[in-house]
């Protein structure tokens, strides 16, 4: 079913009611943190329920629930480098790693922010074609493919010990990919992570890392975008349900996807990635999907 719209933003999630935006919730708290793209599923779950698509204006406010997940897991890593950070600024000291990490991370959040700003009307316009499952399809299988490689030709022994602010570059790059429904972030990010042959678990922890300006400015923009377009007290409750169950949902995303790479290959989520590129376009194109 068709989206919403509150002054020309997809709001199609608030016709959607509690229960069923605290179910796309769990799907979305998931999915946003594995790189199996969040979009996609966003798009097939409400249409096989029979239910209306959410919009992306949902999509993009619920990374503030991973932002929640991100903090509260990796809360050693972040206090490590907002104090230490400021603690090396104080006193002066540039060759400090919590203050050059955290200057990696600012400088691979560029990238995404500029590329954001130019693309936001057409992400988050009713009815774009960006959301489109042809585009949805085509990205997952792409970097299903792209996954593949990196699985294929990467050592899998560097740490973030010795991360260099190349290494923060290439990354926030490929981040930009994320601005594309079906790509998903953290695919994106830990494809990268792993041709800069990183361990699977280390690329997947700096993933999450270097994604928290990103994630935290896109989803407060999006807040934004919606006090603005005017949505409604009922819109808000709405929003805040589907918030809370997917943080809940995003903290064991992490959980899982970190004890699965110590222990396997990413080689299911190529697969899966694959498979469900190729389900997307048939789908579409029999007439499965509107």
């Amino acid at each position: 079913m068709a989206g919403a719209c509150t002054e020309g933003v997809d709001t199609g999630f608030v016709a959607l009611g509690y229960g069923k935006v605290a179910v796309l919730g769990v799907v979305q708290g998931i999915t946003e943190l594995l790189p199996i793209s969040s979009t996609a599923h966003m798009r097939i779950v409400p249409s096989f329920l029979g239910w209306q698509d959410p919009g992306s204006a949902f999509s993009a406010a619920m990374q503030l629930a991973a932002l929640a997940a991100v903090i509260s897991y990796f809360w050693a890593d972040v206090r490590w480098l907002l104090f230490g950070s400021l603690s090396a600024l104080g006193r002066r000291d540039f060759s400090d790693r919590a203050l050059r990490f955290s200057l990696g991370i600012v400088i691979a959040t560029i990238p995404i922010g500029i590329c954001g700003l130019l693309l936001s009307k057409q992400l988050n316009a009713c009815g774009t074609p960006l959301r489109s499952l042809w585009v949805i399809g085509a990205s997952c299988i792409v970097m299903g493919l792209l996954l593949a490689v990196a699985e294929i030709y990467a050592v899998h022994k560097r740490t973030t010990e010795r991360v260099s602010i190349v290494d923060f570059l290439i990354v926030g790059i490929a981040q930009t990919g994320a601005l594309i429904p079906g790509v998903s972030r953290s695919g994106s990010t830990l494809t990268a992570g792993l041709f800069l042959n990183f361990k699977r678990e280390e690329a997947a922890r700096f993933s999450f890392l270097i994604g928290l300006p990103a994630i935290a400015l896109a989803g407060m923009k999006e807040l934004y975008i919606l006090w603005k377009a005017g949505l409604s007290l009922e819109g808000w409750g709405i929003l805040a349900v589907g918030l809370l169950v997917a943080s809940i949902s995003a903290f064991f995303a992490i959980w899982g996807l970190l004890r699965f790479l110590e222990r396997f290959s990413s080689w299911p989520f190529v697969v899966y990635r694959i498979g469900l590129g190729i389900f997307l376009l048939v789908g579409v194109s029999i007439g499965w999907f509107s």
